[in-house]
């Protein structure tokens, strides 16, 4: 497992954009295939992107196709998720996850294939 911490979270009127990032210390992210994951109040957490370890592969859930969009920079440790025309809705804590994996390939939707979590970046969209 691989610490990791999130960041960029804050309040932003409905429209309008967030970048968050996902990063860890005196670790590489390079063979970990990455995720982002949200959870509003009284909903479970829910899928929101991933990405392969090479770029090459990537998922979005269906409420966020088109609005979002996860990027990495494996030479900074870091994974992003842009937030554009941002809704009510959007509105939860966002947690990234990693899973090591030997496939460059690699990626992956439920919860129970990441064994890294951060501990979340809260995003409140104001309507």
């Amino acid at each position: 497992q691989v610490p990791l911490v999130e960041s960029g979270g804050g309040l932003v009127q409905a429209g309008g954009s967030l970048r968050l990032s996902c990063g860890t210390s005196g670790r590489t992210l390079s063979r970990y295939a990455m995720g982002w994951f949200r959870q509003a109040p009284g909903n479970e957490r829910e899928f929101v992107a991933a990405i392969s370890w090479n770029s090459r592969n990537i998922l979005y859930g269906d409420s966020v196709k088109g609005r979002f969009t996860i990027s990495r920079d494996d030479a900074r440790n870091t994974v992003y998720l842009q937030m554009n025309s941002l809704k009510a809705e959007d509105t939860a804590v966002y947690y990234c996850a990693g899973r090591f994996t030997i496939n460059m390939d690699y990626v992956s939707t439920p919860q129970t294939d990441f064994g890294s979590w951060g501990q979340g970046t809260l995003v409140t969209v104001s309507s």
